[in-house]
């Protein structure tokens, strides 16, 4: 009973970023890819929610699900063969949603070559068992890094509502014209 109690004492603690990280591996086999021999971008979209969702639940003790991609870039391909590196951790906690940052590398194990392929950042919400919101530990950045990422993710949270708002507004102006 002592240690369930801790561990429901411990969900309200604050968390760095180091508590919740994810290091996520995967080799790229024939049913990974596309015609040309490249990873399908769906695929790592796939592998990017999982490791992303993972930070999540870690982070808040609770299920998490996704909210927004903000944003997926990829700068180079993937090949068969390939071994992906997933390196997901937390950029920030708002009250009941978390930002994840996905770095994605590919080694290349024939050539022992390396590459930063691909980079992703996610939201996600924690729920109750009835689907709503619930609020979520605070996110303590611990690193220079860690500080760098928390600040940018409050910019991209404030892009988010704003063009939210603007979606909004437009709908409703569109719905008055008609």
């Amino acid at each position: 009973m002592d240690r369930f109690r801790r561990t429901l004492v411990d969900t309200h603690h604050i968390r760095t970023p180091k508590d919740s990280e994810v290091v996520m591996t995967e080799l790229v086999l024939p049913n990974d890819t596309n015609q040309l021999g490249n990873l399908l971008g769906g695929r790592l979209m796939h592998w990017v929610d999982i490791a992303a969702a993972l930070v999540a639940m870690r982070h808040s003790s609770k299920v998490c699900v996704t909210a927004s991609v903000d944003e997926i870039s990829f700068f180079e391909p993937i090949k068969l063969g390939h071994v992906v590196t997933l390196y997901a951790r937390a950029n920030r906690a708002f009250r009941t949603s978390i930002e994840v940052g996905v770095r994605v590398l590919r080694q290349d194990p024939l050539n022992s070559t390396e590459a930063h392929t691909s980079s992703a950042y996610l939201t996600f919400v924690a729920i109750d068992n009835y689907g709503k919101p619930i609020p979520i530990p605070a996110l303590q950045p611990a690193t220079d890094e860690d500080k760098r990422r928390y600040e940018e993710a409050a910019m991209r949270r404030q892009q988010r509502l704003h063009h939210r708002k603007s979606l909004q507004e437009f709908h409703q102006s569109t719905k008055k014209d008609s």
